[in-house]
């Protein structure tokens, strides 16, 4: 089923979610990143006849496609518009119980596909870049910002090692003329890197860079991560597919540190901490899709799927 574009887009390792996810009848789930809802309704396939979902997405247009396309599975279904981040402060999700979860990160192919979203700079747009409509476009933070606050952005979200020399073109042109295009915010970029770093590699992580920066992607992971774990039930699976070095090394630290049983330092002759295992890893490398998914979805390459399985408190 499509719906305006938004369905005909594969969900990234799909079979491996399922598969590690386990749903089941009378489950409740949640999808906390529901983009075009592909692993939203095969959840809910999967836990047929009774199982159920919430589904949350920042993004309206997010919630209304899949409005639509999850429609057969009529009160099987509860759609929120709202940031995972914010689970604990919604009155109606405080309190939930759940069998399984799943975040499925980042930007997805049908907002990189909306030219009017500025997330690509493969086509002339507005740059705005952000996931939903609430919170500061990328061009607004381009022209506040100073050259230290968009050196440490490009270094630290986009792991650019020419940052400072793109911040300074960036403020240089901007006194010039408002960047407002994402054209022109890669001809700025391009014309900043040296023509033997490959520029539009560095380009690539400008975008990147701006697009977590502008929706807080990062804070909202470290923040949302727990709260949806202090909702899972004993047995319940939580699966992550992260999509770049940043989002996968705080899942893997997060989902690390509820594996381990005590965290005294080395040599204490007791333990003092009182730390307990919260969770099993399920994971203890990456799953990535397959050569043949890849060759179908080519933006499933940098893929990484993580999961726990949530262990009974001590």
């Amino acid at each position: 089923m499509s719906v305006d574009g938004w369905s005909e887009h594969e969900p990234v390792l799909l079979s491996e979610t399922i598969s590690l996810l386990e749903p089941r009848s009378n489950g409740l789930y949640l999808d906390g990143t529901l983009g075009g809802g592909g692993h939203a309704e095969a959840i809910l396939d999967a836990s047929s006849p009774a199982g159920r979902l919430i589904g949350l997405d920042r993004d309206p247009r997010a919630i209304e496609r899949s409005r639509i396309r999850l429609a057969r599975f009529g009160d099987r279904v509860e759609l929120h518009e709202r940031n995972f981040a914010t689970l604990a402060e919604s009155p109606e999700l405080a309190a939930v119980r759940l069998d399984g979860a799943l975040l499925d990160l980042g930007v997805s192919s049908a907002q990189i596909d909306e030219k009017a979203r500025g997330f690509s700079y493969q086509q002339d747009a507005p740059l705005d870049m952000r996931m939903g409509p609430r919170g500061e476009p990328a061009r607004d933070l381009l022209a506040r910002a100073d050259i230290d606050e968009l050196t440490e952005i490009i270094r630290r979200y986009g792991e650019e090692r020419h940052a400072r020399r793109i911040a300074l073109a960036i403020v240089r042109e901007r006194e010039r003329l408002s960047i407002e295009t994402t054209g022109r915010l890669r001809e700025i970029v391009e014309r900043a890197v040296p023509r033997s770093e490959h520029p539009l590699k560095s380009v690539a992580r400008v975008f990147q860079a701006l697009r977590i920066a502008v929706n807080e992607e990062l804070e909202s992971l470290s923040s949302g991560l727990p709260q949806i774990v202090e909702r899972l039930v004993e047995g319940a699976r939580f699966v992550v597919i992260s999509y770049h070095s940043l989002e996968d090394r705080i899942v893997k630290h997060y989902f690390r540190d509820l594996a381990i049983d005590c965290i005294c330092p080395p040599g204490l002759p007791v333990c003092r901490c009182d730390k307990r295992s919260e969770a099993v890893i399920l994971t203890h490398r990456p799953l990535t899709p397959a050569p043949a998914e890849t060759e179908r979805n080519p933006r499933a390459r940098s893929a990484r799927l993580r999961a726990i399985e949530r262990r009974a408190a001590a």
